[in-house]
């Protein structure tokens, strides 16, 4: 996979796709609690089971930062 330099992090492809989906899920929230708007409902909501499938990918993108705050060296 390519390497892109990000403020001397260099982050591959999956990186890049994991950190987009965070953004997603952050910003998603953050219009749930401040004006009750979820953003990814709007959206997508005529396709439930595309809701469904982007709160997983944004969930195991979470757990994809987790992993590598925890296994980087």
């Amino acid at each position: 996979m390519a390497k892109k330099s990000t403020g001397g992090m260099k982050m591959n492809t999956v990186d890049w796709v994991a950190w987009v989906l965070v953004l997603v899920g952050a910003i998603n929230w953050g219009l749930v609690g401040l004006a009750q708007i979820n953003l990814v409902d709007s959206v997508f909501g005529a396709w439930p089971m595309v809701v469904q499938i982007v709160y997983v990918l944004v969930g195991l993108s979470g757990l994809y930062f987790i992993y590598m705050a925890v296994t980087k060296k």
